[in-house]
């Protein structure tokens, strides 16, 4: 996996440096929840607010129409509340969005969709209860418990406000589940976010 998110940074670094090409970053809120699994889901959850951040490029193909891949740390989640307390799971993973960018109409606005592959990095467990709180956290190296890549794909928006900065908006879901057995400690779900932020190109 580490040898998959090197190639990335350095195929990122070459290809901006062509000609036309404008490398960017970004940064914005995520909103995530699950889609819970076949397994043991009799419980309610609710979403795990955090954040992402990473590198873009931005290459033109024809008119209307570019290449726009990206490199982002995100934090995804969920929250549920159970009979014994509250139970919050915050997972980290290096998404890379193979993105294909549509301008609509000559205008700013273009539509954003593609497949992602997701590279789990850690995942956080905290249970609060009358009785106090603990948390738990696993390195996804050093465990089995959870699949340590997912594909999945994206669908969204990007409204250029001028040639260096855009906001956007975008909802993305994993197509595969996080395992598949799962249990009421590790229940089987697949990973859906909303997610809104700014990027700046240079």
């Amino acid at each position: 996996m580490k040898k998959v998110i090197i190639l990335a940074i350095g195929l990122f670094a070459a290809t901006a440096a062509s000609a036309q090409i404008k490398l960017g970053v970004k940064a914005g809120l995520n909103v995530p929840n699950i889609i819970k699994g076949d397994g043991n889901n009799d419980f309610k959850t609710k979403v795990n607010p955090g954040f992402n951040a990473g590198v873009t490029l931005d290459i033109p193909l024809i008119t209307g129409l570019a290449f726009t891949p990206e490199l982002l740390y995100s934090t995804k989640g969920y929250k549920a509340e159970t009979v014994f307390g509250d139970f919050t799971q915050t997972t980290s993973f290096i998404d890379i969005p193979i993105l294909a960018s549509i301008n609509l109409g000559g205008s700013g606005l273009n539509l954003v969709a593609g497949p992602q592959v997701s590279f789990l990095m850690s995942t956080k467990n905290k249970f609060e209860s009358g009785f106090g709180s603990t948390e738990q956290q696993i390195i996804e190296d050093k465990s089995d418990r959870f699949k340590k890549s997912l594909v999945g794909g994206l669908i969204g928006f990007r409204y250029d406000i001028n040639e260096k900065f855009d906001i956007h908006g975008r909802y993305a879901l994993d197509f595969q589940k996080n395992n598949e057995d799962g249990s009421r400690e590790t229940p089987e779900y697949k990973n859906q976010v909303f997610s809104v932020g700014l990027g700046i190109k240079f």
